[in-house]
Order: C-alpha cells, then sequence, then structure tokens
C-alpha cells in the first residue's frame, strides 16, 4: 500500500509526480482575462489507481485551489501546500479503482522557478506562451506531472476578443460572443503534462504547406513575411524527416512566433514555439527549426520515461539537425559530428548519458554527445539498417515512454537481425562506451556511401 499516493520516487524528480495512479484524461474548462493575467479553471481528471492508497497527491503552483470533489472514494479532506494538493480519502482504495477528481481553482499564474529558469504559463507582452518542459505545467492545471504519466486532453479555453488561443491538439469548435471567444481542442494522441500547452496572442493563422500533414503557422501580422521566408523550405522538411523516422506521429503541425524574444524555442504536442529573434538571427539559429520538428517524434510520440533518459529526445532532435544541414546542402553529418567530437574532447569528462543527473539534463553535452552516439550507432549498423532501426523505434514505440534500457535492447534486435552475433557485440560494445562511460569515446565516421541519395530512390 502506497499511503502517500507517491508510488516509487523517481531521483531526477523526487517532488513531482507519482507512480501510484494514473491519469487517463483531462478536461480542463479554462477562462483566461489577459490584460488582469487571471485564470480560472475547472479541471476534472479521469484517474485509475495502479496501488492501493490511502491518499493521491496531484501538481499545482501558484494558484488557489476553490473546491474538489471526488466520485468513486470518500474524499475525506484535501490540503494545498508547497505546490502539491493532496486528496485524504476516507479509507483505503485498491490498486484499479477507477476515480474522478474535479479541481476548481484560480489566480494569477506564473512560471514556476527551476535550476534553468523560469518555466510553464508566461506572459508576453501582449499574450502568453506556456512552454512547460520540464516541470512547468502545474502552473497553469492541477496534474500528475510526470512525463511517463501520457493522457488524453479536452482543453476549453475562453479569451477576450481580438485574441487568438492555440492548444495541443485538434480545434473541434470557436464560439464567438460579443467580447470574447470560446476555443475548444481535444487531444487524442497520449501526451504528457510537460506538452501540453497554451498559446494566446494577436496572431494570424497561414497554411505552409498541406503535405504530407498540413502545416502551419501562427503569427503576428508585422512578422508575417520574416515566417514565410524563413519557412519556406518547410514542407522539405517534413518530408524528409518522414521518410527517415517513419510518419509524421500527429494529425498537424503548427509553429507559433511570438511578437517577443524567447530565449530558446520549445517544442509541444504538435506544435512548437518560436521568439521574434529567431526569425532574424544569422548566428546558426535556423538549425532550431528541424530540431524542434524532430521532437515530434523523439520526445513527444516516444516520450523518456524520466527525465534520466532526455538525451533520447535531445540526442536524436540533435542528430536530426545535422542530417538536415546535409540534405539542405549544408555540412554533411559526418563533417558536423566530427566538429563535436573535438570540441567535447576539449570538456570535462564528468558526464554519463545515461545518467547525467538532474541539474545537467539541459547540459549541452547531453544534447551533443546524444547526436554523437546515434552518428556512431549509424556508422556501426550501416545506413538501411540504421534507417530501419530508427523507423522502428518510432513505430514500436509511438504513444508511449521509454527508458535507455528499451534503446538498447532496440539496437541490439536490429544489429542481430543485419549482422548476427558479432554486429551485436561490437554495438553492445559501443553503446556501453558511449552511453555508460564518462569518457569520451573514439569516433568511427559513418558510412559516407550517399546514403540520402539512395533513400530518395
Amino acid at each position: 500500500m502506497t499511503a502517500g499516493g507517491q508510488g516509487d520516487v523517481d531521483p531526477y524528480q523526487p517532488d513531482h509526480g507519482s507512480t501510484a495512479f494514473h491519469v487517463e484524461h483531462y478536461d480542463l474548462d479554462l477562462t483566461y482575462r489577459p490584460h488582469l493575467n487571471r485564470l480560472h479553471g475547472t479541471a476534472t481528471l479521469r484517474v485509475r489507481t495502479l496501488e492501493d492508497l490511502t491518499e493521491l497527491a496531484l501538481d499545482l503552483a501558484g494558484l488557489t485551489v476553490e473546491k474538489v470533489t471526488l466520485t468513486g472514494a470518500r474524499l475525506a479532506r484535501y490540503v494545498h501546500r508547497a505546490d502539491r494538493l493532496v486528496l485524504r480519502l476516507g479509507g483505503e482504495v485498491t490498486a484499479g479503482t477507477e476515480l474522478t477528481v474535479v479541481v476548481r481553482y484560480g489566480g494569477n499564474p506564473a512560471p514556476i522557478s527551476s535550476p534553468w529558469g523560469p518555466v510553464g504559463w508566461e506572459e508576453l507582452t501582449d499574450g502568453v506562451v506556456v512552454a512547460s518542459q520540464p516541470t512547468g505545467a502545474p502552473s497553469w492545471f492541477p496534474c500528475n506531472d510526470r512525463p511517463a504519466d501520457k493522457a488524453t486532453y479536452r482543453t476549453s479555453i475562453t479569451v477576450d476578443n481580438p485574441y487568438r488561443v492555440l492548444a495541443h491538439g485538434a480545434l473541434v469548435s470557436s464560439k464567438r460572443r460579443a467580447s470574447a471567444t470560446t476555443w475548444v481542442y481535444e487531444e487524442k494522441r497520449p501526451t504528457s503534462t510537460y506538452l501540453a500547452t497554451v498559446q494566446i496572442g494577436q496572431y494570424e493563422e497561414h497554411e505552409l504547406v498541406a503535405e504530407p500533414v498540413r502545416q502551419a503557422v501562427l503569427v503576428p501580422t508585422a512578422l508575417r513575411t520574416a515566417a514565410r521566408d524563413r519557412l519556406a523550405h518547410h514542407g522539405q522538411l517534413m518530408t524528409f524527416f518522414a521518410r527517415i523516422f517513419g510518419p509524421y506521429p500527429f494529425a498537424t503541425y503548427t509553429l507559433v512566433i511570438t511578437e517577443d524574444d524567447l530565449e530558446i524555442p520549445l517544442e509541444a504536442q504538435g506544435l512548437s514555439i518560436f521568439g521574434a529573434n529567431h526569425l532574424s538571427s544569422t548566428d546558426g539559429d535556423e538549425r532550431l527549426i528541424p530540431h524542434e520538428l524532430a521532437h515530434q517524434w523523439f520526445g513527444n510520440s516516444v516520450s523518456p520515461s524520466s527525465w534520466q533518459h532526455i538525451w533520447l529526445s535531445e540526442g536524436f532532435a540533435c542528430y536530426a539537425e545535422w542530417l538536415w544541414s546535409e540534405e539542405s546542402g549544408g555540412r554533411s553529418a559526418d563533417a558536423l559530428a566530427s566538429t563535436w567530437h573535438r570540441r567535447l574532447s576539449r570538456l570535462d569528462q564528468d558526464l554519463v548519458l545515461a545518467d547525467p543527473g538532474y541539474r545537467r539534463i539541459f547540459d549541452d553535452r547531453v544534447y551533443k554527445r546524444g547526436a554523437l552516439t546515434v552518428h556512431a550507432l549509424r556508422g556501426a549498423l550501416g545506413d538501411e539498417a540504421f534507417v530501419a532501426m530508427v523507423r522502428g523505434w518510432t513505430s514500436r514505440y509511438a504513444g508511449g515512454s521509454v527508458t535507455t534500457a528499451d534503446f538498447r535492447e532496440h539496437a541490439l534486435e536490429h544489429a542481430t537481425e543485419t549482422g548476427g552475433t558479432e554486429l551485436a557485440g561490437e554495438v553492445q560494445g559501443l553503446l556501453e562506451a558511449w552511453i555508460d562511460g564518462a569518457a569520451l569515446p573514439p569516433l568511427d565516421g559513418a558510412s559516407g556511401r550517399g546514403w540520402l541519395d539512395a533513400l530518395r530512390r
């Protein structure tokens, strides 16, 4: 029995989330006043217990709980402190029990402090950006905030006109009244809490291309031309990634360009958010467009079960930058890998990719060493087997959560199929050196046999 409703504690997120229960669906009914930064919401959570419980703890930060109701068990009382909403049950609830939790809440939402800066709901000069990775989701709704607890969503949000709202999922209705519009989005694909989002601003929507899936941009009027110029080749980018990584995992893809500058862009489910500065920069930020798109496969569809395994998202997204560079006429993946290997060799050799430590999950070495691991694996498998391995990974675990052990097992399966036990042994040693060791291994180049041309045939 888990008396505290916490379940197993993840050392990478000891004060967030619980493995003792699973949220199957979030229904969020929100009203937001931009000029007052005032949010009022009713969140209905469909929950299934995974262990015997006497209490259930949700994450909610900076907002005031007005009322809590519970169906499926008796609620003795609730306590909201230290960013945790704890429901004390009237008796023990057994594993497998279906519960419905309704939380009415409100206040002035604000981003949550983290070791990497503020995350979550953040006011713009005129509107809102919600970028929750890794722990910002509780800034705007009560949730089981752990990346492996993926749920479906319905998000209804009423906002003053003329603001436009984008949330994750498909727009199913927008009803305009005299002074406000209610926007309703439904996300039927499993979504991690950190990928749930709301974007609010005075945006125009423009379709970039319709194939292989609809790709659109939400952009302030003043930035329309710059956005179209920077994203002119987005259709080719999407087509290329779908060829390498497998079919795009969602129905549509939207890029949001805020009027404000943003320090970094960030992905959400089915969309990515960029600042105005990312349209005009000439210092290599164009690489961030393929990086964020790649996250739809690596991170969003196939999600890390814990932040410990973030290299599986960031390593592949970084490697996607290198692949697109080669495809679009820039430097080859081999050349970029060699450059970054030299740079990493001059840095401290104290980071283990499989377990970097919580405060170092966004260390650039996680990104670049992760990409180098992928490149080294490609070199060992050969190009055709590498693509088959990647497409198998995104297909097998679509909508799920993964660990480094899952990836190791998957890669070894493909190595065995490709080259038998000898190649499997080589790949096993390669992965141990790159993933489990701190010292940077030597880099063997990939095949360099014009593999991108071969994939086009």
